[in-house]
């Protein structure tokens, strides 16, 4: 199974979400939860797929983006929303899961 790699810290924090991207394997799913999904918009949000070059699957947890004020239209192209469900999905189909704090 591909690996599911959470990012929990804003990029402008740490480089949690620069070294996830870096060292994710082809196949493997990127979650952005809590202050990781600022890695999602903007300029960040375009860089982060540009980093993901389709190698990764990329989602941003849709209640943390409305947390932060934050739509899902504001994501970046090739960044898929999810919800709680949806996490949960990923956790089940990935193994092992990889926590980036």
């Amino acid at each position: 199974m591909a690996v599911l790699h959470l990012v929990g810290h804003s990029p402008h924090e740490n480089r949690a979400w620069a070294d996830c991207l870096l060292r994710a394997g082809a196949g493997d799913a990127v979650l952005l939860i809590e202050a990781g999904v600022y890695a999602a918009v903007g300029n960040v949000g375009t860089e982060t797929t540009r980093l993901a070059a389709g190698r990764v699957a990329l989602y941003a947890l849709a209640p943390d983006l409305a947390a932060r004020g934050l739509a899902t239209s504001d994501l970046a192209a090739g960044i898929v929303p999810v919800d709680y469900t949806g996490f949960v999905a990923l956790t089940t189909t990935h193994n092992p899961i990889q926590s980036w704090f």
